[in-house]
């Protein structure tokens, strides 16, 4: 029998219905527009009518159907709370802990190196990938964490399905963080070369947290809002000190550095974070970092509905064919693998598994934090796809394009965009990097520099042209420190997975709080992805070519085996007619990475293929055909490139065997044999919410 529709519940029914609609036709014109430009103003409108549809609808009946959310259950914050790791926290404060850990350079960087396809094939799966693949992962994650004590995603692999996933979850996910911490210092700096106001403002913001992190812990105790204020007063103000320092021959060459230098310097800044004292720099930076990012996202909107910019991007460019300067490969599978974070991203199910679950202090609040807060990172990704598209594709191409593809001289370099139908001028490059407050923007590859410029635009023609270098120096800051507090709390999430393994063989050396093995486990995960970062900053193509495909891939192989250890949980506790949930996904991150790893393996194309690069650069060092400064770094690179194409191969086996001993445990459950037992712990009632403050 149909229940009706009462007259109360009309105008609830009608807005939804006109979100739906409005969302559909905002989404419509983007998919369909051809020939004309588009308002970025249908970019927003689409993302937040498809994510408040999402939410409402699709993550309501996930929770209530598929994981059965009980408000009564007790959660490990509550039945194991001990002040230090097991807290129970209010629900808001939660979501900004858990957005400031997701959100990374992944949603910034990934969107804007995508948009040398065209600004449509990545708006439609950030939009489509987040709502029915990544937020689905954070809650069904954070869900299963939390009906087992906060367990980490590779303990759950071990408890859930055997020694050999558990071990191939947890190696692959050690491994990946390696690649994934590289790639974030990489951004952070090719953001900072040569730029004395960029390095000082970023360099600023590590006293700023340490300072922070004393003022709460000593100075005033207990004064949050006073110190979350004066926090956000002095970042705002080494924004306006850092142009000081650009005006002041003598001091500014003291922040004037070329990318090694720098990355060292992140590379000490990495071992630091890891070993100090989580409240004297990670949690300030974290806590600071949430106001700064929600600030930031929240005011670009704004600007954006004030100032209606064009996008410029076509909505396809002919890089589609896999011809691409930022990066090669084709848009299958490319894109996917290119937005990564954006859509759905591996590291959230870190992070799901990690602090989090430990914090929240009822079963009801896993939609808004796990669904919720990637459907803001996701958000986010839209507003970083949109800074890249409202720049001319000249401009965004001359930035993002290294010189080793389009030319050394910018001469050649504009020559050369200009031949593909996206014109530009050395004067027009010269007048922006001035206005910027940059000596130049040419080859400024990884991201950050466009999509600071692209934000930078759109703040100045909204707010106030005359602050053009400012505005792009507080989004580089902005755009540092989302990186940033990925990079250590990164490092310090790889440490406790090697103590983890460690223990194994050495129970001392699994002690967390054991100082030596505090150091020594600090030391080679920082030495793990410095490594691979020295080798990103040394490589004359600027690194992106040779580690962001191999960030998006082991970022969605992460996610992978992540849901291939839900759709396991959801077998074992009887929610079979729901498998789809997690499984689609699955299958289609499965198809993605597979395709993935074989193009970069097996493609002739060296800049595509990583056996392909090494080959060439091989032959070209052997022929003599290299300069000398590329031929002194050329037996490294070639080493790397060959160590990239087994790391790849490595990261599918590991896969794999996880996905195959899923499919073992599944088929023993519907043959009726044994199979480990589901570890979710038992039913415990919470205690009753106080009413009128008078507990029941």
């Amino acid at each position: 029998m149909t229940t009706p529709i009462t007259p109360q519940g009309w105008p609830q029914r009608l807005l939804w219905l006109g979100i739906a609609i409005t969302g559909a036709s905002a989404a419509g014109g983007i998919a369909l527009n051809r020939g004309e430009s588009i308002n970025a103003i249908w970019f927003i409108v689409a993302a937040i009518c498809t994510y408040l549809i999402g939410y409402r609808f699709y993550s309501a009946w996930v929770g209530a159907r598929v994981l059965m959310l009980d408000e009564t259950r007790a959660t490990p914050a509550e039945r194991l709370a001990d002040g230090r790791d097991y807290v129970p926290t209010n629900r808001w404060v939660v979501f900004g802990h858990h957005f400031a850990a997701i959100a990374g350079p992944g949603p910034l960087i990934g969107p804007t190196l995508a948009a040398q396809f065209g600004y449509l094939p990545g708006t439609l799966w950030i939009l489509v990938g987040s709502v029915l693949a990544g937020c689905v992962q954070d809650m069904v994650i954070l869900f299963c964490s939390m009906r087992r004590d906060g367990r980490s995603l590779g303990q759950m692999a071990r408890d859930e399905l055997g020694p050999i996933g558990g071990f191939a979850a947890l190696l692959a996910t050690f491994l990946i963080m390696i690649i994934l911490i590289a790639v974030l210092g990489l951004v952070v700096v090719n953001a900072m070369k040569h730029s004395p106001w960029a390095t000082s403002t970023v360099a600023a913001t590590i006293p700023i947290a340490v300072f922070i992190g004393l003022y709460m812990r000593y100075l005033r105790p207990g004064r949050v809002l006073e110190g979350s204020l004066l926090g956000v007063i002095l970042l705002l103000l080494s924004v306006g000190a850092g142009g000081w320092v650009d005006q002041q021959a003598g001091i500014r060459e003291w922040f004037n550095h070329p990318g090694l230098p720098l990355a060292f310097a992140v590379i000490g800044y990495g071992l630091l974070a890891a070993i100090l004292p989580v409240w004297l720099l990670l949690a300030p930076r974290d806590y600071l970092s949430t106001f700064m990012k929600l600030g930031t996202v929240i005011l670009l909107a704004v600007a954006i509905v004030i100032l209606q910019p064009e996008i410029k991007m076509p909505a396809l460019t002919q890089f589609i064919d896999g011809t691409g300067p930022i990066f090669a490969g084709s848009l299958f599978p490319f894109v996917f693998i290119t937005i990564a974070c954006g859509a759905i991203s591996g590291f959230h199910s870190l992070i799901s598994s990690g602090t989090t679950p430990k914090l929240l202090e009822n079963e009801r609040d896993i939609r808004m934090v796990g669904y919720g807060g990637m459907a803001l990172e996701s958000f986010v990704a839209i507003m970083a796809l949109i800074a890249a598209c409202v720049l001319e594709p000249g401009v965004y191409f001359a930035i993002n394009s290294p010189a080793g593809i389009v030319g050394a001289t910018p001469e050649v370099a504009v020559a050369t965009i200009s031949s593909w139908g996206f014109p530009v001028t050395v004067e027009q490059m010269n007048q922006l990097a001035a206005t910027m407050g940059e000596a130049t923007l040419f080859a400024r590859t990884g991201g950050a520099p466009s999509l600071a410029v692209g934000m930078a635009s759109i703040f100045a023609s909204a707010f106030g042209e005359h602050l053009l270098a400012m505005w792009y120096h507080f989004a580089i800051m902005f755009e540092a420190v989302f990186i940033l507090t990925t990079l250590d709390a990164g490092t310090r999430v790889g440490r406790f997975m090697l103590q983890d393994m460690l223990g194994n063989f050495s129970p001392r050396l699994g002690q967390t709080s054991w100082y030596p093995s505090v150091v020594l486990t600090s030391s080679l995960v920082v030495a793990g992805w410095g490594y691979f970062l020295y080798i990103g900053v040394i490589d004359p193509n600027g690194g992106v070519n040779i580690l962001w495909p191999l960030f998006g891939i082991s970022n969605q192989l992460l996610a992978a085996i992540a849901l291939t250890v839900a759709t396991s949980i959801l077998i074992k506790t009887g929610r079979i007619k729901y498998l789809w949930v997690t499984a689609l996904p699955l299958c289609w991150l499965l198809i993605l990475t597979t395709t993935a790893v074989y193009e970069k393996i097996s493609s002739a194309d060296p800049r595509i293929g990583f056996f392909a690069a090494a080959n060439d650069l091989q032959h070209k060092l052997d022929a003599g055909l290299l300069a000398p400064e590329k031929a002194a770094v050329a037996p490294q690179l070639i080493f790397n490139q060959q160590l990239d194409a087994w790391l790849a191969m490595l990261f599918v086996v590991l896969l794999y065997l996880v996905v195959g001993d899923m499919l073992r445990m599944t088929w023993r459950r519907q043959r009726g044999l044994s199979i480990l037992p589901s570890s979710e712990t038992p039913y415990i009632s919470n205690k009753p919410l106080p009413v009128n403050g008078v507990s029941q």
